[in-house]
Order: structure tokens, then sequence, then C-alpha cells
């Protein structure tokens, strides 16, 4: 079942398996208050289980960085918008994954590593990436990286 994500009152819907629930639906929320203000695009997630077309094409891109993340994937969203395909995977322990793909040639192609508030850093990640801090009002302290995607896709 599909979930508008509402960035006005922030919801655990989808998320309450996660030991950081609120966080990540802070985390989850911020991104929906993004694409509302910058495109006028409701931010909508499906439940990972339900795309998981949507977690290969993450998987496959992660794997450029030798990325196999053990955390179960939540929700998942997909939005093309001015020619950019985003796709935004939430996992239980509380990590966000967003996969920036323009799709015309030589345009922007990066993913975004998003660390809700309070969360470890993930094993996967330690010692990879350097994370800057950015204060939220929905999701606190949202700790991020990101890397530029290299292959098609």
């Amino acid at each position: 079942m599909s979930y508008e994500v509402d960035f006005k009152n922030v919801s655990t819907i989808g998320l309450e398996s996660s030991p950081n629930a609120e966080a990540l639906a802070g985390l989850r929320a911020n991104e929906a208050r993004y694409f509302w203000n910058k495109y006028k695009v409701h931010f909508v997630t499906e439940p990972a289980a339900e795309k998981p077309e949507l977690i290969a094409y993450v998987n496959a891109i992660l794997s450029e960085r030798d990325l196999h993340f053990a955390a179960k994937p939540l929700e998942v969203s997909q939005n093309i918008v001015d020619g950019v395909k985003w796709t935004h995977v939430f996992y239980e322990d509380g990590l966000g994954i967003n996969v920036l793909y323009t799709e015309a040639e030589g345009g922007k192609r990066a993913v975004g590593i998003k660390l809700s508030d309070g969360m470890e850093v993930p094993a996967e990640l330690v010692g990879k990436f350097k994370f800057a801090h950015q204060k939220s009002k929905l999701a606190g302290v949202i700790r991020g990286s990101f890397f530029v995607i290299k292959g098609e896709y």
C-alpha cells in the first residue's frame, strides 16, 4: 500500500519496525518537504517488498562501491522530475539512500547516503565515507555523504 508522506505531521507509518522509527520518519518527511518545495511533487513511498525491481536497481548502483547493506529495506519511492530519476530506499536501521540519475547524457548522477538522527554508522560505511551534518526541523541532525555514479543504469 502506498503512503503519501506528510511533512507537516510526521508519521512512522511503514517504518514501525525500525529501532529509529521516529528519526527515520523525520528523514523521510525531510525528503518529502524537499520535493514539494522544489518541484511541487508529492512524495509517495511503497513497501520495499512490493517493489523488488527498485531494490535491485539501487543495489546494482551501490555495488559500484562494493556496498551491500545488511539492514532490511522498508520503503521505496521513485519520482521522475525534469528528466531526473530519483529513487529512495529507507532501511530498518535508519539509513536512507537516494539515487539521483539524470537521464540525459552528461547529467548529474550520484548516490546520497543519509543517516537518521542518533543511529550508528552502519558497518558497511565505516571508514569509507566522511559525513557532513545538516540540521533539520523534521529530522534533527542528518549525517550525509554521497558518491558519483560512474556506470550506466
